[in-house]
C-alpha cells in the first residue's frame, strides 16, 4: 500500500522541514519529493504535511505517519537483506558522541548487532569536535554528532533547541559571572556558550570542566553551575534554567551522521548502521 520510496521522501522531509533540503539530501529533484509526498498522501487519505511559501510544519496525521513509516521501513529492509542471501562483514569504526550513547543508541546498535552480525563494531565515545576531527583524519568510519553552524555537511538526524540546565534549586545572581559547567575544547556546546555570553556582554567564570558528560551531570547537579544542552536530552536531575535569570538564548543544534571517506566493506556497514540510525532518529532522543 504504501511505497518504500515515497515514505524515505516523507522521513526526509519530516527531518529537516524541507522539500529543498530533503531533494539535497536524497540525491533527487524537488519535484520529484513533492510528487512523493502528494503520492503518500493520495494513499492515505490524509494531509500529511501543511506549507505555504514560507514553512512547512507536521500534520497530526504526519507525526502518526513517521512512526509507521520508520516500521515499515525496517522490516522492509530486513525482508530484502533475507531474501538477498548476503552479509555483511568487516569492522566498523563508529563515533558517536556521549548525549547518545546516554540515551537510546544503545536500541539501535543491538538491532543493528542483530541484523549484521558479522560486522566487527569499533565504538568511539568522544566530544563531537573531536570526532569530527578523528573522522577528517580517516580514523573513522562513521559519525553521530552535533554540527557546527553553517557546516553544511552530514545527513540531518534530527534538530533540536540548546538550552541552558543546572539543578532546581540553583540561584544565579546576575550582577556576578555566570559559572559554567563545560567540556574542553573543541566542545561544540562550550563553544556556543562561550560565544552567546559572549555576544550578550554577559561575564562569566568556568566552574567545572570534564570531557564526561557524567562528570558535567554530576556537577550541574551539585549545583557548581549552568551548562549548556540539548532540550530533548536532558539529563534526569536537571531543568531548564528559568528566563528570569537573563541568560542569552542558545539557537538551535542539529545532530548529524557524517561518513567518512571509506571504501568497500567499511563503506557498506557504515551505509547499513546510518540507515538504521535514520530509520529510528526518533528514539534517539526519548529517554
Amino acid at each position: 500500500m504504501y511505497d518504500p520510496a515515497q515514505l524515505r521522501t516523507f522521513l526526509a522531509v519530516a527531518q529537516t522541514l524541507s522539500f529543498t533540503q530533503a531533494a539535497r539530501r536524497l540525491g533527487l529533484r524537488q519535484s520529484t519529493v513533492s510528487q512523493h509526498v502528494r503520492r503518500l498522501e493520495d494513499a492515505a487519505g490524509r494531509a500529511l504535511f501543511s506549507r505555504d511559501t514560507h514553512s512547512v510544519e507536521l500534520t497530526e496525521e504526519g507525526e502518526a505517519m513517521i512512526g509507521f513509516a520508520r516500521r515499515i521501513l525496517e522490516v522492509h529492509e530486513q525482508a530484502a537483506a533475507y531474501f538477498a542471501g548476503t552479509r555483511l562483514r568487516g569492522r566498523l569504526r563508529f563515533g558517536a558522541s556521549e548525549d547518545f550513547v546516554l540515551t537510546r543508541l544503545t536500541d539501535i546498535l543491538e538491532w543493528f548487532r542483530r541484523d549484521h552480525p558479522e560486522v566487527d563494531l569499533e565504538l568511539t565515545v568522544e566530544l563531537s569536535g573531536t570526532l569530527h576531527e578523528r573522522l577528517a583524519a580517516g580514523q573513522l568510519d562513521l559519525v553521530l554528532a552535533k554540527r557546527r553552524p553553517q557546516d553544511p555537511r552530514g545527513d540531518l538526524v534530527w534538530r533540536d533547541e540548546l538550552v541552558w540546565v543546572g539543578a532546581e534549586r540553583l540561584r544565579l545572581d546576575v550582577g556576578q559571572p555566570v559559572p559554567l559547567i563545560v567540556y574542553p575544547p573543541p566542545g561544540i556546546t562550550r563553544a556556543r556558550a562561550l560565544d552567546a555570553l559572549q555576544r550578550q556582554g554577559r561575564t562569566w567564570r568556568i566552574a567545572c570542566t570534564s570531557g564526561s558528560l557524567n562528570g558535567l551531570v554530576a556537577a550541574a547537579r551539585a549545583g557548581l553551575g549552568v551548562m549548556a544542552h540539548s532540550r530533548g536530552l536532558v539529563p534526569p536531575g536537571l531543568v531548564r534554567v528559568p528566563e528570569r535569570a537573563g541568560l542569552p538564548e542558545l539557537g538551535r543544534i542539529d545532530f548529524v551522521l557524517v561518513h567518512g571517506n571509506g571504501r568497500g566493506l567499511a563503506r557498506d556497514a557504515a551505509q547499513a548502521l546510518a540507515a538504521a540510525i535514520l530509520a529510528g532518529g526518533d528514539r534517539l532522543h526519548r529517554h
